[in-house]
C-alpha cells in the first residue's frame, strides 16, 4: 500500500495553511499591526502569528477553511490551551511585557473573499 496520497495530501495541507498564513499576515498588516513572527514554535505549542499595535499584541490562529463557522469551530479548546501556553512563553521573553495587553484572534481565510479578522476569540 503506497503511502504517497498520505504525503501528497499533507503536502497540499501545509501549503494551503502557508499561503493562509500570508494573506492573513496582510490583511493585519493593512489594519496596521506589524507582524512580530510568524510559526512561533514553543514546546507547549506554535502560534501561526504574533501581530502587535501600539500596546496589543494579538496571538492570530489562522483557519483556511470553507465557513467562517467551520474556521472558528476547528479551533478547539485543547488547541486553545496550547496557544496561550505558547503564549505565555512569547509574552515572558518580552522586555516590555508589563505594559502589553494581549488577546486571542481568529484570522480565517475563506474561498474568493478576503480574510475575516475575528477579535478577541478566547477570554
Amino acid at each position: 500500500m503506497s503511502r504517497e496520497p498520505a504525503k501528497q495530501k499533507r503536502r497540499a495541507a501545509y501549503g494551503l495553511g502557508h499561503r493562509g498564513e500570508i494573506l492573513a499576515a496582510w490583511a493585519l498588516r493593512l489594519k496596521g499591526f506589524r507582524i512580530l513572527a510568524r510559526r512561533f514554535k514553543t514546546p507547549a505549542g506554535e502560534i501561526d502569528l504574533i501581530a502587535r499595535r501600539g500596546d496589543l499584541v494579538a496571538i492570530v490562529e489562522v483557519k483556511a477553511r470553507p465557513t467562517l463557522t467551520q474556521a472558528m469551530d476547528a479551533v478547539t479548546p485543547a488547541a486553545l490551551r496550547r496557544i496561550e501556553a505558547a503564549a505565555d512563553i512569547w509574552l515572558s521573553r518580552q522586555p516590555d511585557h508589563a505594559r502589553l495587553s494581549m488577546r486571542f484572534d481568529l484570522v480565517a481565510v475563506l474561498p474568493r473573499r478576503w480574510p475575516v479578522h475575528v477579535i478577541a476569540i478566547y477570554p
